[in-house]
């Protein structure tokens, strides 16, 4: 049977769609075998085989978020591009396979208009020149784009002129914001944003609901998957009246469920007092504002100590790579909900502290692979837990 391939022209230079060359059906395979050796044999004992995989139908043109770091270039050029893999060399690219197509055509764009209004490109050797990064996020179901230009100054030359120029060569672009990173460091975004054009916010759709999403948010780069992987945390919801949604960031998952369940009540938890901001808008602007609360907290700090007397149904759980830590998952059994839903970027994190989670008395009901980036070794997964 022969499969479809995909080419680019600059994939190996790259570096970042490491199996481009491997036919997408063999790629889920292996994404499906990865999340069954980690996961399958608990995954069985308790009842629940790992489900297959959900691949995307045509697996291009998904992340809808870019980027691009500039570097100095001979006669005055700025290069921008992909770093190569393992280095800090540009590689040049006019398009992407895996980008939402207007992209990559912005993000050269400023390029072209940093060389005209001779904006020096940052020397991250040296810690001089102004411009670092551009990073443009794309509307799914909107038409919306964001661009955000990272630079080492609080202010650029001539805003006005730049503002237009960038205007007449990206006229979709609806806002423009200017983020501050002055650290010597690899992130891209710094702490400070101030808009230059428009709102400095776009907004995009999940599951019918709306968001709000700024230059330093966390949004998914995949849409279109995430509404698969919310789909599957919130079939895990069952007839829950109370959830927490821990890690919660803008409050996706939870306003979500509370959209799609009447008298289901939220409570968030998120860190970053920015983003618990966003969340509050985000619940006020689709309607569930009165059955949402997000709390600006360290998510294991506030499980050892608020959460303590509360009770909550269901937890749902969507941590970073770096996955939960034993002090949350302690306090999130201690709960005794009737069930956890662990959604998780890093099923080798995901899986360890599956193991905790099963010691205290919940087992496997569900385990769903997705796949969010195609291409890549990357796969996600949504496990749902009841209690014994």
């Amino acid at each position: 049977m022969g499969y479809k391939t995909y080419t680019c022209q600059i994939a190996r230079n790259c570096g970042g769609c490491e199996w481009l060359a491997v036919p997408y059906p063999i790629q889920l395979r292996r994404k499906q075998e990865q999340v069954e050796s980690l996961i399958g044999t608990m995954a069985k004992k308790d009842g629940a085989p790992v489900e297959p995989i959900r691949g995307m139908d045509e697996p291009v043109h998904y992340r809808h978020k870019a980027a691009t770091p500039f570097a100095h270039a001979r006669g005055g050029r700025v290069r921008c591009g992909f770093y190569a893999a393992g280095t800090h060399r540009i590689v040049p690219c006019n398009e992407c396979l895996v980008e939402d197509p207007r992209a990559r055509r912005i993000l050269n764009a400023v390029a072209r208009v940093a060389e005209r209004l001779h904006i020096p490109p940052y020397d991250e050797d040296r810690g001089t020149g102004v411009l670092r990064h551009a990073v443009v996020r794309c509307g799914w179901k909107t038409d919306a784009v964001l661009l955000t230009l990272v630079s080492r100054v609080p202010e650029l030359r001539d805003e006005r002129r730049v503002v237009a120029e960038l205007r007449a060569a990206c006229p979709e672009v609806a806002s423009i914001v200017l983020n501050v990173n002055d650290r010597r460091t690899n992130a891209i975004l710094g702490r400070r944003s101030r808009a230059l054009f428009g709102p400095g916010v776009m907004h995009d759709e999940l599951l019918g609901c709306r968001f709000e999403i700024g230059p330093t948010s966390f949004y998914q780069t995949n849409p279109a998957q995430t509404e698969v992987l919310y789909e599957l945390a919130l079939e895990g919801l069952g007839d829950a009246t109370t959830a927490l949604d821990a890690y919660c960031g803008t409050g996706t998952i939870g306003i979500c469920a509370a959209a799609r369940t009447d008298g289901l009540r939220i409570t968030g938890v998120e860190q970053v007092s920015g983003a618990v901001a966003c969340a509050e808008r985000n619940a006020r602007a689709n309607g569930v504002a009165d059955r949402c609360r997000f709390v600006a907290a360290d998510a294991t700090s506030w499980m050892a100590h608020a959460g303590g007397g509360e009770h909550f149904d269901v937890v749902i759980m969507d941590p970073p790579r770096a996955g939960s830590t034993p002090e949350f998952l302690t306090g999130a059994t201690a709960l005794a909900p009737q069930s956890i839903v662990y959604v998780s970027c890093n099923v080798v994190t995901q899986a360890r502290d599956l193991e905790v989670l099963r010691e205290r008395g919940y087992r496997l009901a569900r385990v769903t692979p997705v796949d969010m980036f195609p291409h890549t070794k990357h796969v996600e997964c949504v496990a749902t837990l009841t209690r014994k």
